[in-house]
């Protein structure tokens, strides 16, 4: 029995698809492979046995991606997953910048009990005018599977829309619509558009990436929306661009102590993905990931080991390495098995970083004499028999 365990809930219709030879377990160090969402793992001890973590969602900063890379762990994330929900929280958030609809709110709560609210709503409503989205220019920095669906959306609402991103991928290349401008200098959001939307992940290149800096090439009056992470944005610089009007509304799903309850910034409680689809796309996703690299050993999704598929097994066995990206690894290998008198039927290996993962497919059965051998050698991580 392969033993799993959630660190948060996973929505059911995910862990429904284990199948009988997974038994989900309490104990974190006992498991196998492991679920999780929001918890942290910074302060827990990996356990010898554990081979993979899935990341129900896209961020993983709370995980130790590289102690696990170093132990031969293998992390996803589920890409996408989440997308629309995020796209739409975005979608919002564009209209709470444009229209004062939090000031309108708040005054019909603070007055619901005064008979005469109905003649007062339109001697108020005035104060609460905002402005149309339709026809603005609006920037979005990153075209993953978040900005993409962004950006496209922005321009079905009738906006001019800008977007950025050096690193496209093929994916989101096609799912872009052909009325989006691909710009290729950020400055030129900065300077051009009325509202900017950042969909980066969080990096050393992009910490603080909207500061002082940036917001003085930008329009007065400019809308920002950071459905991102919070470090993404400077909140000092963030905080003199708003007192000083530069930055007109600044929309948030990251609140925290320096930015939380300043005055036109409207922040949300992270609902990004805080939707039962999202929540049950994450799962799905998180369970076929981890399924088919201990079944079958290979890797979709990971972000710290490289994407690596051989298929299903056809061959007796089938053995997984994951090992430093060093020179001569598949010398070493294949000599493991040669000298035990075993073929390789099938080998695929892929590189990423400092770390690679290697497939082999043979047509004897190995057992743990090969993997010792293997594990014995320099730069290997950890080997693994499958079948």
């Amino acid at each position: 029995m392969i033993k799993v365990n959630c660190l948060n809930p996973i929505a059911a219709c995910g862990t429904d698809l284990f199948s009988d030879q997974y038994e989900m377990v309490d104990d974190f160090k006992a498991a196998e492979a492991v679920l999780v969402r929001s918890a942290s793992m910074h302060e827990l001890t990996l356990g010898e046995e554990l081979l993979a973590v899935a990341r129900a969602g896209a961020g993983v900063n709370n995980i130790p991606l590289e102690e696990c890379a170093k132990k031969g762990i293998v992390v996803f994330n589920t890409p996408g997953a989440n997308a629309n929900g995020v796209k739409e929280l975005v979608v919002a958030g564009l209209m709470l910048a444009s229209r004062d609809l939090m000031g309108g709110y708040n005054w019909v709560k603070e007055n619901a009990s005064d008979e005469n609210i109905a003649k007062l709503v339109e001697k108020q409503k005035k104060n609460y005018a905002g402005n149309e989205i339709s026809g603005k220019k609006l920037g979005v920095i990153g075209l993953g599977a978040i900005g993409a669906k962004v950006a496209n959306i922005a321009f079905r609402l009738g906006m001019e829309v800008y977007g950025y991103d050096p690193y496209v991928s093929i994916d989101a290349a096609w799912s872009l619509s052909r009325h989006i401008k691909h710009i290729t200098n950020v400055e030129d959001i900065y300077r051009e558009c009325d509202y900017i939307t950042i969909h980066v992940p969080a990096l050393d290149s992009t910490k603080g990436m909207l500061n002082k800096d940036a917001f003085a090439m930008m329009k007065d009056g400019v809308k920002i929306l950071n459905f991102a992470r919070d470090i993404l944005v400077n909140d000092n610089d963030m905080k003199e661009a708003l007192a000083s009007g530069k930055v007109a509304k600044y929309v948030t799903d990251f609140p925290n102590p320096a930015i939380a309850g300043v005055d036109n910034v409207i922040t949300l409680p992270h609902l990004g993905a805080s939707t039962e689809e999202s929540e049950d796309n994450c799962a799905i996703m998180a369970v076929k990931e981890i399924r088919n690299f201990l079944e079958n050993g290979n890797i979709k999704n990971s972000v710290n080991y490289p994407a690596c598929d051989a298929g299903v097994c056809a061959t007796a066995a089938r053995v997984c390495i994951c090992h430093k990206n060093i020179p001569d690894m598949l010398t070493k290998f294949t000599g493991v098995f040669s000298k035990e008198g075993i073929n390789i039927a099938n080998m695929v290996s892929k590189s990423k970083g400092d770390f690679a993962y290697t497939i082999l497919d043979v047509e004897s059965d190995a057992g743990e004499e090969s993997k010792n051998a293997l594990e014995a050698i320099d730069g290997v991580v950890k080997a693994r028999i499958i079948k």
